[in-house]
């Protein structure tokens, strides 16, 4: 089984964190049933962006990063505090000690902060929220992160995207990571996305 943790901050965006449960689970249950996702997060209840609660499986201090292939980051918004939980040293530890195992880091809008503030896209590619003047993508190249102006940059196995709209390319990408491209537009095609 190719387990992949969910790391959800206070205030993370429900439909970036949705794309990877719908992706992994419909692997699951309909494609080679090799994925499964697991949440986390630093309190056991987790308000997400809008208000919706939900209840994580571990708490951050419960992984152990051997028993997953990869770690999926989804965005959220500063209003509902995310850059709170996103920024604790707790948080960006867990994105370190993924990327010293050479796992596979997909992170979705805003979710490339953390990774970025982590210290492990310094001198890399990659990208993050691209509206509203850039000031996320700058705020980006504070982390002295080489900032690419595309939808979705992959760089020594960490994957960012620019926005929601993007967001289930990232899903479907670390599919792709995790299994093969066919299995992953097998998926895509019985989702009745493009492919």
């Amino acid at each position: 089984m190719k387990r992949v943790l969910l790391l959800l901050a206070k205030g993370f965006e429900v439909y970036e964190a949705s794309v990877f449960t719908d992706v992994l689970g419909w692997n699951l249950i309909d494609g080679d049933r090799t994925t499964e996702l697991i949440s986390c997060g630093l309190n056991r209840e987790i308000k997400s962006s809008f208000n919706l609660k939900v209840t994580t499986d571990l708490l951050i201090n419960q992984v152990n990063v051997d028993d997953f292939e990869a770690l999926a980051i989804p965005g959220g918004f500063e209003e509902y505090g995310f850059y709170e939980d996103a920024y604790q040293e707790e948080f960006l530890q867990l994105i370190r000690e993924f990327h010293k195992k050479n796992k596979i880091i997909a992170s979705i809008c805003v979710g490339a902060l953390p990774v970025g503030k982590s210290g492990i896209l310094k001198g890399k590619k990659a990208t993050t929220y691209n509206m509203k003047d850039g000031i996320r993508q700058n705020m980006l190249k504070e982390f002295e992160v080489n900032v690419v102006n595309e939808p979705l940059v992959i760089d020594d196995n960490i994957i960012t995207c620019w926005n929601p709209s993007t967001a289930v390319d990232v899903a479907f990408k670390l599919l792709e990571l995790l299994t093969s491209k066919e299995k992953s537009n097998y998926i895509k095609g019985i989702m009745g996305f493009k492919i």
